[in-house]
């Protein structure tokens, strides 16, 4: 699969890794994960639901969520922050 970012996903990312700059780290395991199986059981992807049901969210870390679409062969990073700011 193919990974696209959103230019507020790349705003976020920024803002978080200055505050925590490990979590980048964290960020490029989970995304090279998604390259090769979005589904896979250890980043505990999960559909969203309601307004955000055409969404898909991972863990990155005990605070931080990834929030993606999957289109065709394509994972497109929308949103990362902690659960209230993706949510």
């Amino acid at each position: 699969m193919l990974i696209r970012t959103t230019p507020s996903f790349l705003r976020q990312a920024k803002k978080i890794f200055k505050k925590t700059p490990h979590l980048k780290e964290n960020l490029k395991i989970i995304v090279e994960k998604l390259t090769c199986n979005p589904f896979e059981p250890a980043l505990k992807t999960h559909r969203l639901t309601g307004d955000l049901k055409e969404f898909w969210s991972c863990d990155v870390s005990y605070e931080i969520r990834l929030r993606f679409k999957i289109v065709g062969d394509i994972v497109e990073l929308i949103d990362i922050g902690t659960h209230d700011d993706v949510y």
